[in-house]
C-alpha cells in the first residue's frame, strides 16, 4: 500500500495534536474545512525513490518501541482560544508507529487520492541530473542537440536602407586647436599683428622696430608681417614701413617675402614715398605680378593717376595680364574727371577685349556708373547682361544703376520693368533706390504710384532728402493738387528744408 489515505471528522475542535509512537515515520496534515470538518491524509514516504529530508534520527525509547500510542489533547481547547504559534487552522499529528486501522468515520476518495500523488511525484534521474546540475553550473544537453541554431533577428528600419558611399579609410586630419604650438596660432593672428603695429607706433622716434620684433621672431612666419605694414600705412608711418621689410631681410626664416614686399611698396606708393626710374620695361621685368599689381593701386590710391596710367599700359605691352580689379579702380577714379574720359574709354576697349573677365560686383557697379557720366548707355547694358549670365545675383545697388541709366536714356517703360522685377523677387529698396524710382514715375506723370512709393519711403523708416521733397511737390502741382503741395511744403520745412522762391512763386501763380 502506497498511500493511507484517513479522512477523519472533527467537529467543533480548534486544534489537537496528536503523537503516536512507531517503528516507522508517518506525517500527516489535517486540514479544516468550512464545515469545520477536518481531513486527515497519510502516506508513507518510505516508498518513494528520493526523501530530501534529513532522516529523524531514532531516539532512544526507554518505555520500549512497542507502546501503544498516546493521544494528548490541547489545553488551549479548555480556555476556548488558538495557540500564537499556528497561524492556520490546520492540526498537525505525528505518528511514530504503526498504524493499522482506523475504522470510525472513515472515508476514501480516489481524487483526493490523486491529488495526493500529484502533490508527491516520483523523480525521473533525468530530473534529479537536472535539479543537482543548477547547482554545478552549466546543464548538460542531451546528445544529438549539441548545437542550437539560433533565430535570425528581426530587420531594422535604420538597417534596410541603401547603403550610401563608402567611408574613408584615411583618418580625417583634425587637429585640436588647444594642441596647437603657439607659433602656428600666433603668426597668423590679426589681434596679435596688429597689436605689433601699435608698438611700433609707441616707439620712440630714435629706436628702430627691431626692439618690438626682435621679441617674436621665432612665432612669426613668412608674410605674417604684410598685415603688420599695412596697418602702419593706415597710421601714416611708411618709414616704420620700410624698417620692417629692412629687418625681415636679415632673417633667413622670414626672407624672401613677397607678400610683404607688395605690402611694402604699396604703402610707399600710396604716401608719395616711392619713386620709379622712366625705364618702366626694366621694372616690369624685375617685378613679380603680384608686385607690379601693388604698386598700380598704391599709386590709383594716393591720386597719381596718370603715373598709373603708364605702368598699366607698359604690362599690356609687356604681355602681362593685371587683375580686372585693377582697371575696375583705375576707370572709377578717372571717370571723375571729364577730362579723363578718353583714357577711360581706352580702358574699357581692352578690358571688352580680355576673354578671361573677372569682376566683382562692386567693381561692375562702379564701371556701371562710369558709363553712364560718359552716356554709353550699351556697355552698361552689356555689363549686366554679363554678370547675369555668369550665374550671379544683382544687388539692389546695381539694379537701381541700370533703372538710372536707363532713366536717363529716356527708357521709362524699360526702367519699369526693372521695377516690376525687383517687386517680384521682394528686393528690399533702399533710399537711393526710392529716389531713382520717385524720378521715374514723376517722369512717366504716375501720380498714384509716386505717392504710394513716396509713403512707403516713410514707412520704411528713411527721411526723403529735399531733391524727392520736390518731385513730389512738382508732380502733384502739375495734376493741380494745390492743397496737397501746400502740405508738402509745410513737411519739408518741418524737417529743415528751405523752399526756394521759385517754387513758391510757382505755387502763387497755380492758386491764383
Amino acid at each position: 500500500m502506497d498511500a493511507a489515505v484517513l479522512s477523519c471528522c472533527f467537529r467543533n475542535i480548534l486544534e489537537t495534536s496528536v503523537p503516536i509512537g512507531s517503528a516507522k515515520s508517518w506525517k500527516t496534515t489535517i486540514t479544516r474545512n468550512r464545515r469545520d470538518q477536518v481531513r486527515l491524509s497519510l502516506m508513507d514516504p518510505s516508498r518513494t525513490r528520493i526523501n530530501l529530508r534529513k532522516p529523524i534520527k531514532k531516539l532512544k525509547d526507554p518505555q520500549g518501541i512497542n507502546d501503544p500510542p498516546v493521544f494528548t489533547v490541547n489545553e488551549s481547547l479548555h480556555k476556548e482560544t488558538r495557540p500564537y504559534h499556528d497561524p492556520g487552522d490546520s492540526i498537525l499529528i505525528d505518528f511514530d508507529g504503526t498504524v493499522d486501522a482506523l475504522c470510525n468515520d472513515s472515508e476514501t476518495d480516489n481524487d483526493e487520492e490523486k491529488e495526493q500523488i500529484e502533490e508527491n511525484p516520483e523523480w525521473d534521474p533525468e530530473d534529479i541530473e537536472t535539479i543537482t546540475a543548477l547547482f554545478r553550473g552549466r546543464i548538460p544537453q542531451k546528445p544529438g542537440k549539441l548545437v542550437r541554431k539560433r533565430p535570425l533577428p528581426l530587420p531594422l528600419p535604420y538597417k534596410n536602407r541603401p547603403p550610401g558611399l563608402p567611408s574613408s579609410k584615411k583618418w580625417s586630419r583634425t587637429t585640436n586647436s588647444s594642441r596647437k604650438s603657439l607659433s602656428s596660432r600666433v603668426y597668423k593672428d590679426p589681434t596679435f599683428l596688429i597689436g605689433l603695429a601699435k608698438e611700433i607706433r609707441n616707439l620712440d622716434p630714435e629706436k628702430d622696430v627691431s626692439t618690438v620684433l626682435d621679441k617674436c621672431s621665432r612665432f612669426l612666419r613668412k608674410g605674417s608681417l604684410s598685415l603688420t605694414v599695412r596697418e602702419l600705412g593706415h597710421m601714416g608711418l611708411p618709414e616704420r614701413a620700410l624698417q620692417i621689410f629692412c629687418w625681415v631681410q636679415e632673417q633667413p626664416h622670414l626672407s624672401p617675402d613677397d607678400r610683404l614686399l607688395a605690402s611694402t611698396v604699396e604703402v610707399l606708393a600710396r604716401n608719395h614715398e616711392l619713386k620709379l626710374s622712366f625705364k618702366l620695361e626694366k621694372f616690369l621685368s624685375l617685378s613679380s605680378q603680384n608686385v607690379y599689381e601693388a604698386v598700380v593701386r598704391g599709386f590709383i590710391r594716393s591720386g597719381t593717376l596718370k603715373l598709373a596710367y603708364k605702368l598699366v599700359s607698359a604690362a599690356k605691352n609687356g604681355k602681362m595680364i593685371l587683375d580686372s580689379g585693377v582697371y575696375a579702380k583705375l576707370i572709377l577714379e578717372l571717370g571723375k574727371n571729364p577730362d579723363n574720359h578718353v583714357l577711360v574709354l581706352n580702358l574699357l576697349e581692352e578690358l571688352a577685349e580680355r576673354d578671361d573677365l573677372n569682376l566683382t560686383q562692386q567693381d561692375c557697379t562702379a564701371i556701371m556708373k562710369v558709363c553712364i557720366r560718359l552716356r554709353k548707355f550699351e556697355i552698361v547694358e552689356n555689363l549686366f547682361n554679363w554678370f547675369t549670365d555668369s550665374g550671379m545675383k544683382p544687388s539692389v545697388v546695381m539694379y537701381t544703376t541700370l533703372i538710372h541709366s536707363r532713366y536717363s536714356n529716356n527708357c521709362y517703360r524699360e526702367a519699369l520693368a526693372l521695377v516690376w522685377e525687383m517687386e517680384g523677387l521682394n528686393c528690399l529698396f533702399d533710399l537711393p533706390a526710392y529716389r531713382v524710382v520717385i524720378k521715374l514715375f514723376v517722369a512717366l506723370n504716375d501720380l498714384a504710384r509716386a505717392v504710394r512709393y513716396f509713403s512707403k519711403l516713410k514707412e520704411a523708416g528713411f527721411s526723403p532728402a529735399f531733391d524727392i521733397y520736390m518731385d513730389v511737390i512738382k508732380i502733384y502741382a502739375v495734376n493741380g493738387r494745390i492743397a496737397k503741395c501746400k502740405e508738402v511744403c509745410k513737411e519739408a520745412e518741418v524737417a529743415g528744408f528751405k523752399i526756394e522762391e521759385q517754387t513758391r512763386s510757382l505755387l502763387m501763380q497755380l492758386q491764383e
